[in-house]
């Protein structure tokens, strides 16, 4: 019997001195660890991890499985899912005709993906380049003398200087910009042609989504030159191309014409997930509050035209190693050394991997949309993207979001006196990656990366040219500063940091509100305002975050094309008048430009 118990005590000794030993292993940040996450993640099998795929997913279901071995998963077993539109397709519905014409889809006819679908029958009226344009140094307009209410507008692309880089026409030629004022005049649809100047091949425009879910309200349809010189019939679209370039005059008419048309773009549609877990903090009041430690798993799948490959004639697994195999594998790190000091961290870790940060930070959106734990009780956000690629004659890497609250930058320095590392700050909260959404909820954010190269969006982003013995520098350094903010007994104080640069549409725009609209709104009822900046136009006149622009002057908008190509025709002295919904509630606010 006293062998007997001697053996159990010595069974679990042996037990508790593994368990302990496994728990120190895990303590440590290694290279091993991380080079097993993205040799993984970044795998030819994984097929680019893009958003909605079975190869996404099992990525997700590797990340929550690592995070599983030391936190507790969080949302429907580890996953918040959520859907988004990942592509866009003709319906079984697409029709154009006129008299005895009856169009081919993509022979002759061909909708935008930005079109809306409807049935529409109704006059056709040309309207030369459909521009309407009164500045000192530039007037023109194609609606003069013509009415287009509750009609078809045929346009002609580009502009009367399609030769001229440096045209005056350049800010108001864009296909978005022409359909806008034909919907603001009152038209029912929009037919587009190339002129034999603007484009000698005549090609129908392709169907390609710009992952925008929004549509323009009305329906857009590609024509060729034939199908319009039909419709025009006693002359031919050239001709009226060559008068209106040579005189430099608009030429508009009536058209003797009804047009009969079907259109019908299909979103698909598929549901995907961020992956969460959290670990518990040790302080009975500050656990109650959380700390976020985020990157996105996602990337650009096989590449190819429209996903942002930067060699988009190239249909190959686009791996992502640095882009951001290099973040996810460092916050799985991260979290494994945090859960094995999980009693000395007072204020609750969450981790999550998010998913369609390149289809426009979708995952983060949502996030804080529908966040598991109440958004006030967020008290930081740490996002790491592009972490992988520390240059080692520079030894630096950078760190946004420093100016997002009073105290970042203090603690930055101090632990960097800790390693043998540069360290730039950016101090603008707003960037291109998930901390924005955590900005935009007056959360404090801290942004690694070591920032792009030249092999970024394209095939070559491999595991091979990692550097994992930097991305291990930077972690240690992270987790220090993670354990400091953790642990504060105050929170960190949230201020607002930008955006420094004016958001920019095709030329730089002349005048700003002083928002930084909410891009990822894709509901058709108008423009979110992420933040309002201190001290400008939007703020003087009482806009406000959360605030909803549906019209400026009187004139709708639907989503951020809408507002983007209103401002472009604003001046710099004008005063406005911005409609908005706030709480429900509609309200006309006058802005000084």
């Amino acid at each position: 019997m006293k062998r007997l118990k001697l053996l159990i005590l010595s069974t679990l000794l042996i037990t508790l001195f593994t368990s302990h030993a496994k728990s120190q292993s895990n303590a440590e940040l290694t290279i091993k660890e991380l080079n097993e996450h993205v040799t993984f993640l970044a795998s030819d099998e994984l097929k680019g991890r893009l958003s909605g795929t079975p190869e996404g997913l099992k990525a997700a279901t590797y990340i929550r499985d690592q995070f599983k071995k030391f936190s507790t998963l969080m949302g429907e077993e580890g996953f918040q899912f959520f859907e988004i539109v990942t592509d866009v397709k003709l319906g079984a519905n697409n029709s154009f005709s006129f008299e005895n014409f009856n169009g081919i889809i993509n022979e002759n006819f061909a909708p935008y993906a930005f079109s809306s679908n409807s049935i529409i029958e109704a006059q056709v009226v040309f309207a030369g380049y459909g521009l309407e344009i009164n500045r000192e140094n530039l007037n023109w307009n194609d609606y003069e003398g013509i009415d287009v209410e509750g009609k078809w507008v045929l346009i002609l692309k580009g502009d009367p200087e399609n030769d001229r880089a440096e045209s005056d026409f350049l800010l108001f030629s864009d296909d978005r910009d022409k359909v806008l004022l034909a919907r603001d005049k009152g038209a029912v649809g929009v037919l587009l042609v190339s002129g034999q100047h603007f484009d000698p091949e005549d090609k129908l425009v392709p169907l390609y989504f710009d992952k925008t879910s929004s549509d323009a309200g009305l329906p857009i349809i590609n024509i060729k030159r034939e199908v319009a010189s039909q419709l025009m019939k006693t002359k031919t679209i050239d001709q009226v191309e060559i008068t209106i370039d040579s005189l430099m005059q608009p030429q508009s008419f009536e058209l003797n014409m009804i047009v009969k048309s079907v259109t019908e773009i299909v979103q698909q549609r598929v549901r995907t997930q961020n992956v969460i877990a959290m670990i518990e903090g040790s302080d009975p009041m500050l656990k109650n509050e959380y700390i976020i430690i985020g990157a996105h798993y996602d990337h650009l799948g096989m590449g190819g035209p429209g996903s942002g490959s930067r060699e988009p004639d190239v249909m190959t697994p686009h791996n992502g190693a640095d882009d951001n195999a290099s973040g996810v594998a460092g916050i799985i790190e991260l979290g494994e050394k945090l859960a094995a000091n999980k009693d000395q961290l007072k204020r609750s870790v969450i981790l999550i991997a998010f998913d369609a940060e390149e289809t426009g930070l979708l995952g983060s959106s949502f996030f804080t949309r529908e966040s598991p734990v109440e958004l006030g009780l967020i008290k930081t956000m740490f996002n790491f993207d592009m972490i992988g690629r520390l240059n080692n004659e520079t030894s630096s890497f950078i760190i946004n979001g420093t100016g997002t609250s009073v105290e970042a930058e203090d603690i930055l320095n101090r632990h960097k006196e800790n390693i043998e590392l540069g360290v730039a700050f950016s101090r603008e909260g707003y960037g291109p990656s998930d901390h924005a959404a955590f900005y935009s909820e007056d959360i404090p954010v801290f942004f690694f990366t070591t920032g792009t190269h030249s092999d970024y969006h394209t095939p070559a982003d491999d595991v091979e040219l990692l550097n994992l013995e930097g991305e291990k520098l930077i972690l240690e350094y992270a987790y220090g500063v993670i354990m400091e903010v953790a642990n504060r007994q105050e929170q960190l104080t949230y201020q607002i940091a930008g955006p420094k640069k004016q958001i920019r549409y095709g030329r730089q725009l002349k005048v700003t509100l002083g928002i930084m609209p909410d891009f990822t709104s894709t509901e058709e009822n108008g423009l979110g305002v992420g933040a309002v900046t201190p001290d400008r136009p939007a703020e003087k006149a009482g806009l406000k975050k959360h605030d909803r622009i549906v019209a400026i002057d009187g004139k709708s908008i639907k989503n951020i094309y809408d507002y983007m190509i209103r401002l472009k025709k604003l001046e710099a002295g004008q005063t406005i008048s911005v409609d908005v919904i706030r709480e429900g509630k509609k309200l006309v606010l006058l802005v000084q430009l």
